[in-house]
């Protein structure tokens, strides 16, 4: 047997190539500084989601106990669209505009976004309007982060990692979802698409944010699935079905916001009047059916929906109620409202088909979601964290059917495409959800 050939570098130079500490230590730099960078993003905007979780259960519990306030939403509404009008300047895209600098970034988040995007909210809750939080967090996040970009001297491929951090670090530390929330950063921008080079900085930021947030005292909601049963065929096929059902109420619901945003522009030029008159319907509309219950963030009814048997409509007056809001332009955020209208469709699921009605609540509370924004792996991982590994398996399959039959459609206008979601759809990779919705309208009057 021949002896293994020796490499002409010589043993010596062998080992020393071999065990080369040049890339470990490359890694290790970039470790160390994004540690840095991510371990101050993650503390103001840890803090910043604790100041305004413990601010938004505040004027909560004012309006249920003040009622009568709601007839001020109108005024609210006025308030909020002149300081938007004339002060607001770019944030008023608000999400779609953190979405837009990571995929051309030309200008620094202004920082007046994130004050604006928060007093706003609270005016929203505090009045009566049905909307989320998530888009606050995020926006308040990516707006903090942002201005650490002339800080650090970061350059533009960087500045992009740098936005992630701070739109994985307001979701992280808002839902208590550490590994969601750092998915999230790195899926919500691009249909289809990872960008893996910033998932170091994405998940240190998301912990460390979670992590103050704790440290400020403020908890998040808890929800439990009393009973998984074991997957079977017929249990995998249910778990199709209802992700096909969820996924088509993640469309109506971003098709439903789009068109009452459409609405409001093409009636009202002067945006501050679109909140005015919007909150005049929904004040008149709450007195009307005699109930909060659709207004705000709904967590009593999404955690009824685990235990009790709900009416079947209330997933569609959410739905009504929160894209009439947001068309309007008040401001807030659509995944509370979207976990809401999901564990409610899964409450009315329970009564046709055979699955517990806690675990069909919570597969549409992240299915729903998962169609409405097009990510699966955030939906899939948020469902462990909040619900526990037992039911991952029903999960995923939600998730997956769901953002496969919402379409290419969504709450946020510039994700951009970058892999079609199936190809019998055709190929519109680089283009955006507005760009492709605006195209239909075209072949539509055509």
């Amino acid at each position: 047997m021949k002896p293994y050939p020796q490499s002409k570098l010589g043993t010596n130079t062998f080992i020393k190539k071999l065990f080369s500490p040049g890339e470990q230590a490359k890694a290790l730099l970039f470790t160390c500084k994004w540690l840095v960078i991510s371990s101050v993003v993650g503390v103001l905007v840890g803090s910043a989601s604790a100041f305004f979780l413990t601010s938004l259960n505040w004027v909560t519990y004012y309006r249920e106990a003040h009622l009568a306030i709601i007839w001020l939403l109108p005024l609210g509404g006025l308030l909020v669209g002149l300081l938007y009008h004339y002060w607001g300047g770019r944030s008023v895209k608000g999400n779609n505009l953190l979405l837009e600098e990571i995929h051309h970034p030309r200008q620094i988040i202004p920082f007046k976004m994130a004050p604006l995007v928060l007093f706003g909210t609270l005016v929203t809750h505090l009045l009566g309007g049905s909307a989320g939080r998530e888009g606050t967090a995020v926006q308040m996040g990516g707006t903090i982060a942002d201005q650490f970009t002339r800080v650090f001297k970061l350059r533009p491929r960087d500045r992009k990692s740098l936005l992630i951090t701070g739109i994985s670090a307001g979701f992280a530390s808002l839902f208590g979802t550490p590994l969601a929330g750092a998915i999230f950063g790195l899926e919500v921008f691009v249909i289809g698409r990872i960008r893996y080079d910033a998932l170091v900085p994405s998940i240190l930021a998301a912990v460390i944010a979670n992590l103050t947030c704790h440290a400020w005292g403020v908890g998040h909601t808890h929800y439990e699935i009393p009973i998984v049963p074991a997957m079977t065929p017929e249990g995998f096929a249910y778990a199709l079905l209802a992700g096909a059902v969820f996924g088509l109420t993640g469309m109506i619901f971003a098709k439903a916001t789009h068109f009452w945003t459409d609405q409001f522009r093409n009636r009202f030029s002067y945006a501050p009047l679109r909140p005015f008159v919007g909150g005049l319907v929904v004040a008149v509309a709450v007195w009307a059916i005699g109930t909060t219950k659709y207004i705000g963030l709904g967590l009593p009814t999404i955690l009824a929906s685990f235990t009790e048997e709900l009416p079947v409509y209330d997933s569609f007056l959410k739905i009504l109620f929160t894209s009439f809001t947001l068309g309007a332009g008040f401001k807030g955020g659509e995944v509370t409202p979207l976990f809401f209208t999901g564990a409610t469709m899964g409450n009315a699921l329970s009564q046709l088909i055979p699955l517990p009605m806690g675990l069909l609540a919570g597969m549409g509370f992240v299915a729903v979601f998962s169609g409405a924004t097009n990510t699966p792996l955030t939906c899939t991982i948020m469902a462990m964290e909040l619900f526990g590994a037992e039911s991952a398996v029903f999960m995923a399959l939600a998730c997956v059917c769901a953002y496969l039959f919402s379409g290419h459609s969504g709450v946020y206008g510039a994700q951009l495409i970058g892999s079609p979601k199936h190809l019998f759809y055709g190929r519109e990779e680089g283009k955006s959800l507005a760009s492709v919705l605006e195209d239909r309208r075209k072949k539509r009057r055509k």
